[in-house]
């Protein structure tokens, strides 16, 4: 017999799960989900809300923040938010989409990556709210015979119906045997945890599913399963991801998350809105049937959409002012109020000789490009300039004799100092 609930607890749960519900994709099982909801409702007893993160990578994009974002709706709902920085689970590397066995990390990097993103969480979630914890916390107390006695509790037929696995047999590509363990350990997560409810992207909704068969197996409850789309990159294509440059950095300055702002394809700027930032309903609402009048220039909601996120990871009014610099230098060709300035005595420190300034050096040793040859193929490919005049010669070698501004890509820009 289902159970019944008062007129507060319903309108509550109407409520909460109108804001759950946003931009999610599943939502398993739902009627459990309903149900249990409603129930902690009545029971004023919040759900533990669970969401993991291998630190592969030292940086939070806004592809990250989808997720942590939901995460934090359930905070402000009441809920309890539970973080795992899967410090071990990245030593296995998550097989979810991928066409070939990840590469190995080692573990001190692992952790330099974790500082990073513990940094970056609580520009979104409430530090005092969140309880936050390593896998390795439980992962390297087990002994061989618990770790067998885990893998016991799920079949390699179920494991192999994985839709990455059957493709990489279909193509001969190998399977490492310890990359069938990373589903185990995700769900072992959960009943460390005891979780509710998991988090993750939509590709990870074999991971999600497995943790609530783990949960089963060692007698407890199966967690609920909310699923969230993947942002789709700057490239319009493939999802956010740093490897492929199609990301915005939330640790990025304000003027580079303006201008890749800037670069979201037209018939994005709903999903970035929906996904990326916690405006209302009824802006949501307006947003769309803004996008959906021919006579408005999309460029119009692209730049409101960029000072929203601008000002999401900075001071109140970063986003207006990063927008006034965009258009200044953009739209009427002029320099940025700030450039960043060096002198003779730094080049010397970066062992750059001020009579004889190789470009690429210069560029890639004031980190405006991650190596010499990113740096290489930008001035190739004319994203390189010295006082207004495009070098294009990645051999193109100068004598420091005036002050010149070099700019790299639309918004790096380095003032070097003849002193």
């Amino acid at each position: 017999m289902e159970q019944s609930f008062s007129p507060e607890v319903l309108k509550e749960f109407d409520r909460q799960w109108k804001i759950i519900s946003r931009g999610a994709v599943d939502i398993l099982p739902e009627g459990e989900f309903q149900n249990r909801l409603k129930q902690s409702i009545a029971d004023n007893k919040p759900l533990r809300v669970k969401q993991g993160f291998d630190p592969t990578s030292p940086d939070i994009h806004l592809g990250h923040t989808v997720g942590i974002r939901k995460l934090k709706q359930f905070q402000d709902l009441g809920h309890q938010v539970v973080l795992i920085i899967g410090d071990y689970t990245a030593l296995v590397g998550d097989p979810s989409g991928q066409s070939a066995t990840r590469p190995s990390l080692s573990y001190e990097d692992i952790m330099k990556n974790a500082e990073t993103y513990q940094d970056q969480f609580f520009k979104i979630l409430d530090k005092s709210k969140t309880e936050i914890c390593h896998n390795s916390d439980w992962f390297k107390k087990m002994n061989f015979n618990e770790i067998m006695h885990l893998a016991t509790k799920f079949t390699v037929a179920r494991i192999l119906e994985r839709d990455d696995f059957t493709k990489r047999m279909k193509a001969n590509t190998p399977i490492s045997i310890h990359e069938l363990f990373y589903p185990l350990m995700q769900g072992y997560d959960s009943v460390a945890m005891k979780s509710d409810l998991e988090l993750g992207g939509t590709e990870q909704t074999f991971n999600l599913l497995a943790g609530r068969t783990i949960q089963e197996a060692y007698g407890m409850k199966a967690q609920l399963v909310l699923t969230m789309p993947l942002l789709v990159g700057l490239d319009g294509e493939k999802k956010m991801s740093k490897s492929l440059g199609n990301y915005i950095g939330i640790d990025e300055p304000a003027r580079e998350i303006f201008g890749k702002s800037m670069s979201i394809p037209d018939n994005l700027i709903y999903n970035y809105f929906e996904l990326a930032t916690e405006v209302s309903f009824e802006k949501l609402e307006d947003v769309k049937q803004q996008l959906n009048d021919s006579s408005v220039n999309p460029m119009i909601i692209k730049k409101e959409l960029g000072e929203t996120i601008v000002d999401m990871y900075n001071p109140e009014g970063s986003g207006r002012q990063a927008r006034e610099e965009f258009e200044r230098v953009f739209s009427q060709k002029k320099l940025p109020d700030v450039i960043p300035e060096i002198d003779e005595s730094k080049l010397v420190e970066l062992e750059i000789d001020p009579r004889k300034i190789y470009v690429v050096h210069l560029i890639a040793k004031n980190k405006m490009s991650k190596s010499n040859s990113e740096a290489r193929k930008l001035t190739v490919g004319g994203g390189v300039s010295i006082n207004d005049s495009k070098i294009t010669d990645p051999n193109h070698e100068f004598d420091l004799i005036e002050d010149i501004i070099l700019k790299v890509g639309k918004r790096r820009y380095l003032k070097i100092l003849k002193k």
